[in-house]
């Protein structure tokens, strides 16, 4: 008798531990679901520089709560797991601009100058381990 009870409590623990590690799985994958959908629903649409102003300060507002680190110029590290990264291709002298260069480089002047002016999302790179989005490039596409 003791041996049926400790076997149905060891497939007790089995199902439990099971289960666990599912619905682990299935919450980080909503979680992640959750956030990249903010930024993937920009890819290959045109929207503003005044929109992407809005957006560069969604990803330095996420990767300040994920507490991510930056290097020796300021600029945020990839962690692997959850930091996000934007570049800005600039047509009118064919430089490419992260999203920290525009930040500190007073993010109203670039709507200032870029606020009507149309980008595009052309490229979109995910985590591995977590499938969040960890960089986006944006091109201008108009003068």
């Amino acid at each position: 008798m003791k041996k049926v009870a400790l076997f149905f409590l060891v497939i007790i623990i089995i199902i439990v531990g099971i289960s666990y590690v599912y619905l682990n799985y299935k919450a980080q994958f909503n979680n992640a679901k959750r956030e990249n959908m903010q930024f993937e629903s920009y890819y290959n649409k045109e929207l503003t520089g005044a929109e992407l102003a809005t957006l560069i300060n969604k990803a330095i507002d996420n990767n300040e709560i994920n507490q991510i680190q930056k290097d020796s110029e300021g600029k945020y590290i990839d962690n692997e797991n959850n930091s996000i990264n934007i570049d800005i291709k600039m047509i009118d002298n064919d430089k490419t601009y992260n999203m920290e260069t525009l930040f500190v480089g007073r993010i109203d002047r670039f709507v200032q100058y870029y606020g009507q002016i149309k980008f595009k999302c052309t490229n979109i790179e995910y985590h591995k381990s977590t499938n969040k989005i960890k960089y986006l490039l944006f091109e201008q596409i108009t003068e």
